[in-house]
């Protein structure tokens, strides 16, 4: 899933364990703050959905496999 990411769902990726805003220099990953495009996997970015935390979507950037997982019209719901 290619996403904008924004606070809420940053937050909830943290509360679920994976921490996308403190930087891993380890890894060259300088952190993400709102407004950051990433790439996020499809069962995390739909819990976010679930929990009312859900990001944007970039749809043309999504690669179609994300529809085994989530909705199309779920997406569409979510598109930039």
């Amino acid at each position: 899933m290619c996403c904008v990411v924004n606070d809420a769902f940053l937050q909830f990726a943290k509360e679920q364990g994976n921490d996308l805003i403190t930087p891993a220099p380890q890894f060259n990953f300088p952190g993400l703050n709102p407004g950051d495009g990433w790439c996020v996997c499809a069962r995390t970015w739909l819990a976010a959905v679930n929990a009312g935390q859900a990001c944007p979507v970039d749809l043309e950037a999504t690669h179609q496999r994300a529809l085994d997982i989530i909705p199309l019209d779920v997406l569409e719901t979510h598109a930039m």
